[in-house]
């Protein structure tokens, strides 16, 4: 099993160098894979993370087809995309909506999070070598580039891709299943509470003791700054939700 293992986290390794390898000169560039499919699904994110589309917002193809000026069949496939994601919601005989924020969430979310970024760790932290730690500090380099240049919805993609690294190493799929399904959610409530504050990322420092903690030689010592990282980021984002609820329970 060990050995099983090992293969299959190499195999990974093997296709995260890849993407270091996407020059022009070696013919490896990345394959353009645009379709109306992608494109409407990328500008229904946008409107929702922009706050354009609120949070509990009901939607129909009718109006969205009318508002992209898109036809109906590419449409139903970009909403299954984004439900997908987390960040639509379909109820029976009710519709489909935007995925809406509520304390209870967050701390299901952030409580899920933890225990899955943990065992993740577990599963890779024998395996951890110099790719991993490469990668690491790339994708932070690539968070901070975006906090710098005040782009909003980059930051939330380069931290979600940051948290990501240690769930693909993995190569565990159901584990990987899981953390794809929080990744719409953890969007939706970020980019709402950024607005909310005139903010633009994280701060600046917020993943040192992270990063210090997944390339050092104590696990311990990584379950115990995960769990703080985690409940430090449910707490900012708990008081930004019970905040809008108050709100809409006085309009």
């Amino acid at each position: 099993m060990a050995d099983c293992q090992q293969s299959t986290i190499s195999q990974k390794w093997d296709e995260l160098a890849l993407s270091d390898l996407s020059t022009p000169e070696l013919g490896l560039g990345p394959v353009p894979k645009a379709t109306l499919r992608a494109h409407i699904a990328e500008r229904l994110r946008a409107a929702i993370l922009a706050g354009d589309i609120a949070p509990g917002a009901p939607l129909t193809e009718t109006a969205l087809s009318s508002r992209f000026n898109v036809s109906r069949g590419p449409l139903r496939e970009a909403m299954r995309q984004l439900i997908e994601e987390g960040l639509l919601v379909t109820v029976p005989y009710t519709g489909t909506h935007v995925a809406a924020l509520s304390v209870e969430d967050v701390r299901e979310i952030y409580s899920l999070r933890t225990a899955l970024e943990i065992f993740a760790f577990e599963q890779v932290w024998e395996h951890r070598d110099d790719r991993f730690s490469r990668e690491l500090h790339r994708r932070n380099a690539a968070l901070l580039a975006s906090i710098d240049a005040g782009d909003d919805r980059t930051s939330i993609s380069t931290e979600l891709e940051l948290h990501g690294l240690v769930f693909e190493a993995s190569g565990h799929k159901l584990l990987q299943r899981a953390w794809h399904g929080l990744r719409g959610r953890l969007q939706l409530y970020w980019a709402a509470h950024h607005r909310a504050h005139g903010m633009r990322g994280p701060r600046r420092d917020s993943h040192d003791s992270y990063i210090k903690a997944a390339l050092g030689s104590d696990l311990d010592a990584l379950r115990l700054e995960i769990a703080d990282h985690m409940r430090r980021g449910a707490v900012v984002t708990e008081k930004f939700v019970s905040g809008e609820s108050r709100k809409g329970n006085t309009t």
